[in-house]
């Protein structure tokens, strides 16, 4: 009820600021107890999947909370599990502003934000700040990327430094391979690069777990725009180097879906209403191709609870929602664990 009350205003907003602003907001409201008492976060419905227990399926995907400054006041709200990042090994301030833009009768965002973090190091200080939210249960992903001014043929070297200073403090790491808003990234989705990159990442997480005395789950994700044909062949990849999980799928750089509207033909990735197709099919491809050998975590325009539970027809195991929580508020969240719930 007051996050529909505030959205007419924040939607006033710039949606860089607006964000920020809400963030600050909840944060507050978390030091002061009040979430604690507004929302509590339904641990009936467990998932147990990559050697993880997930008190519910319903996650906070990646993007929202790029530096890991806010996990326990989001975790207030109900998500049985939270991703944060993408965390890039050196700070970088993202790509110029404006940078985010509000596709409102479509129930959509455009963003070209460009991974802006404050560095690995001071994430990882971050995560080891916030305890409640894994005291109580929750699971926490840490999703790691590359620099923009890395080569893309250094790529690797990132995505490895990234690794090795997140790993123990990860429940899952979450390998970003599909952000339409770093120059070339996409691109590590090809055989031939995924292939390269999957190897120096099991291979590094091998000596991480005999280091560690641990085995941190690895996930990638991957974009909506893929051909069929290329979804596929990375399903095989993934099984091939032991990957444990599927995140299905970024953000959309198709804009058949929203032509007309104002600021459709702003650059950056599209996420929510009009995604929510594309992202659905793409979880079934892989459902269907890789027959039950690795779990599909689904997000990409899950607007209703209804939409969540499409995810799970179609072969999911987990979501993850993000811009739908923006429009919705935390209603959302509850409404797709019941969702699920009333339908598994």
């Amino acid at each position: 009820m007051l996050y529909k009350l505030a959205r007419p205003w924040l939607f006033s907003l710039d949606p860089e600021a607006a964000h920020a602003l809400s963030l600050a907001a909840l944060q507050r409201a978390h030091a002061l107890g009040i979430a604690r008492f507004a929302f509590k976060r339904a641990n009936d419905s467990p998932v147990h999947i990559m050697g993880l227990k997930f008190p519910n399926p319903v996650g906070l995907a990646a993007g929202l909370d790029k530096t890991a400054a806010h996990i326990d006041a989001l975790g207030g709200l109900g998500f049985g599990f939270i991703e944060v990042g993408t965390v890039t090994p050196r700070p970088q301030p993202g790509n110029a502003k404006p940078r985010m833009f509000r596709l409102t009768r479509a129930q959509a965002l455009i963003n070209r934000l460009g991974f802006n973090n404050e560095g690995v190091d001071q994430f990882v200080t971050n995560v080891r700040e916030h305890r409640t939210f894994r005291a109580g249960g929750g699971i926490i992903g840490l999703n790691i990327g590359k620099n923009a001014d890395t080569p893309i043929a250094n790529a690797l070297d990132d995505y490895l430094t990234c690794l090795r200073r997140v790993y123990d403090d990860a429940d899952y790491v979450a390998v970003n391979v599909s952000s339409p808003n770093t120059q070339d990234l996409r691109s590590l989705q090809s055989v031939r690069q995924l292939a390269r990159l999957l190897t120096g990442l099991t291979e590094e997480r091998k000596r991480l777990e005999d280091r560690h005395g641990k085995r941190v789950p690895l996930a990638v994700k991957i974009a909506p725009d893929l051909a069929d044909a290329a979804v596929a062949q990375i399903a095989d990849a993934l099984v091939e180097h032991e990957v444990d999980a599927v995140i299905a799928t970024n953000t959309t750089i198709v804009r058949d879906t929203v032509k007309g509207h104002r600021h459709a033909d702003e650059a950056g990735g599209l996420s929510g209403r009009p995604l929510t197709e594309r992202a659905t099919q793409v979880v079934q491809l892989l459902s269907s191709h890789l027959q039950g050998a690795l779990p599909i975590i689904a997000v990409g325009g899950i607007m209703s609870g209804a939409d969540a539970v499409k995810k799970f027809e179609a072969g999911a195991s987990l979501v993850q929602i993000y811009t739908g929580f923006i429009y919705a508020g935390p209603r959302l969240i509850t409404e797709c664990v019941e969702a699920i719930r009333r339908n598994g």
